[in-house]
């Protein structure tokens, strides 16, 4: 009762925000911990409760930002149909790349999904249909219009979109958390062999967990190309973005519930105030924050900081 009662109280707090904080700067931090919050969220299927870890997954929010973008620009399409559509292709691939690489394990199938990145990031590069190297911006139109996805007096409908991706990545992971698949992903998670030898379709679990993950991404990233207007392959198909997914889940805590979203609230303010107040004159101390960060929370506390909640709790009831 009293998790339920933090949790309506919390999603008030949210709700309201951008009636409180009317300035941009701190509606485009929470924007950003919500989306890379859901990004974290999603590669977390695949990784924390499956236990594939993926340092490729900017591929599928590629594929959402260029699907979307693409069909916008040149088709004219409402950005909308370009996320269902950024999401179907996205999910096409994870599958078609998946038979490949889940052959292998461990390390084996991170640096693969690492090779499998770098391949589709050079690809679009020298892509010039999809604006290669340059880059490509998404049409402005205006007046604002939820059909264009295009909101340029404010970014409050940012914040509630981004928001909703969120709660929709928390709402597939609880729903997982609780259903049979969930409980294969967690099995094959701990051993392959002994979850096939109960039975469990150990190949067809990882597809499906992939199938999920992808998906939930690549909305993200047609959300990003909305927001920004202009995407390259630097900026969504990088292998420091699939990098950056990763570390928010892991510093939050893998294989739980919240532990993305409690990454990305830390992470991301850090990132966002330390470039703004030490970027131009620090020489990249956020950076080196950052990274600190990271590494004493893998050292002191591997289970993140879901982790470290859970200990500091049980050591207060002891």
């Amino acid at each position: 009762m009293v998790k339920r009662t933090a949790l309506l109280a919390l999603l008030a707090a949210v709700l309201v925000f951008p009636a409180v904080f009317t300035l941009p700067f701190p509606r485009h931090v929470m924007i950003m911990i919500f989306l890379y919050g859901s990004l974290a969220v999603a590669w977390n299927i695949l990784a924390g409760y499956c236990g594939q870890i993926s340092l490729g997954h900017a591929v599928f929010f590629g594929i959402g930002a260029y699907t979307s973008t693409l069909l916008v620009a040149r088709a004219g399409l409402t950005p909308w149909a370009g996320m269902a559509a950024g999401a179907a292709l996205a999910v096409v691939f994870s599958q078609a790349v998946a038979f490949p690489v889940f052959r292998l394990r461990g390390h084996y199938f991170a640096i693969a999904t690492i090779a499998v990145g770098e391949i589709v990031q050079t690809l679009v590069i020298n892509w010039d249909w999809a604006g290669g190297a340059r880059g490509v911006f998404v049409p402005i139109k205006r007046p604002d219009s939820l059909w264009n996805f295009q909101f340029h007096e404010s970014k409050a409908l940012y914040y509630y979109v981004a928001l909703g991706l969120l709660l929709l990545g928390l709402a597939v992971t609880r729903w997982l958390e609780r259903s049979r698949h969930g409980y294969y992903f967690r099995a094959v998670r701990e051993d392959q062999q002994a979850a096939a030898s109960l039975g469990v379709n150990v190949a067809r679990e990882k597809h499906r967990a992939i199938a999920v993950s992808a998906g939930l991404t690549a909305l993200g990233g047609t959300f990003y190309a909305q927001y920004i207007f202009f995407i390259d392959p630097e900026s969504v198909l990088s292998l420091s973005l699939s990098i950056l997914i990763c570390l928010v889940a892991v510093l939050g805590g893998v294989g739980t519930l919240w532990g993305p979203v409690v990454g990305a609230a830390v992470l991301v303010p850090l990132s966002e105030y330390t470039r703004v107040w030490l970027g131009g004159t620090g020489r990249a101390l956020d950076v080196v924050i950052y990274g600190a960060l990271i590494m004493v929370i893998a050292v002191l506390q591997p289970a993140g900081l879901v982790g470290l909640a859970a200990r500091l709790g049980r050591g207060r009831r002891g």
